[in-house]
């Protein structure tokens, strides 16, 4: 895959993306579509079991090209081919089958901001800062990405303040799993990715769908989905050898199968 915007590696069961675009990594029409690409592929392979998002320089992702939309015109169709495109960014990396680490190196602004509230655990550097300048720039999307993990009050006030937030009161909150000095990220977010590379895949992607497919259902509709799923895992070989493992005492032998 011949990558322009985005720089990616895979080792032991987990794969790197990276965003490469200087200075700021911001998104444009073709970065977008590389993501797209990149995650859809990821999503298919069998030799990757999670998946680490992160990027290069001192920026994380100032968000959307503007000087990009500022040139958009307003021809018929062409917001919406852009919008589309915006969306399914996000749920390339929402919908991937593998779970998605976001470490984030530093400001994670607007559509970066959106970004990371995609993936599945997030991690970052003492130096990230995190915020939704939309209303500064004519602009609204994301209230659904903030919703999704923030409180009521707190999504509207980072929506219409455009405040910029410190990894470490993202920590407080519980938002990001953890704020670690900058020369530490790469390492605890890698870990993290490890554990989760070393579990089951198919019981992995399993419980990825359910929090995916939960989220707008009723408990009771939610947990019926969750057993029904739980019922599919326990005929599988993983599931068998980890119950004998269990009682035997010993580290499963996971395969995959």
């Amino acid at each position: 895959m011949k990558l322009e915007h985005l720089k990616l590696d895979i080792a032991d069961g987990v794969a790197t993306v990276t965003l490469d675009r200087p200075p700021v990594n911001a998104l444009s029409r073709a970065m977008r579509l590389e993501v797209i690409d990149v995650f859809d592929t990821l999503h298919d392979r069998a030799d990757v079991r999670c998946v680490v998002l992160t990027a290069s320089g001192r920026v994380f992702c100032a968000g959307a090209d503007i000087k990009e939309r500022a040139a958009l015109k307003d021809e018929p169709g062409d917001h919406g081919r852009l919008n589309r495109i915006v969306r399914e960014l996000f749920y390339s990396v929402m919908e991937c089958s593998k779970p998605v680490v976001a470490a984030v190196n530093g400001p994670a602004i607007g559509a970066g901001f959106a970004l990371t509230l995609c993936c599945d655990i997030l991690v970052a550097s003492q130096e990230a800062v995190f915020a939704m300048p939309e209303i500064d720039v004519g602009m609204a999307g994301g209230v659904k990405f903030l919703q999704r993990h923030f409180s009521p009050s707190k999504s509207r006030w980072l929506m219409l303040s455009g405040e910029r937030l410190p990894a470490a009161e993202l920590c407080r909150l519980g938002v990001i799993e953890a704020c670690v000095p900058a020369a530490e990220l790469a390492a605890t977010a890698g870990k993290m990715a490890a554990t989760i590379a070393a579990k089951s895949p198919v019981a992995v992607k399993a419980i990825k769908d359910s929090f995916n497919m939960v989220e707008s259902m009723s408990l009771r509709d939610g947990y019926r989905l969750e057993q029904n799923k739980t019922v599919d895992l326990n005929r599988t070989s993983d599931a068998q050898e980890a119950k004998r493992a269990f009682i035997e005492k010993r580290k499963p032998k996971i395969t995959g199968a």
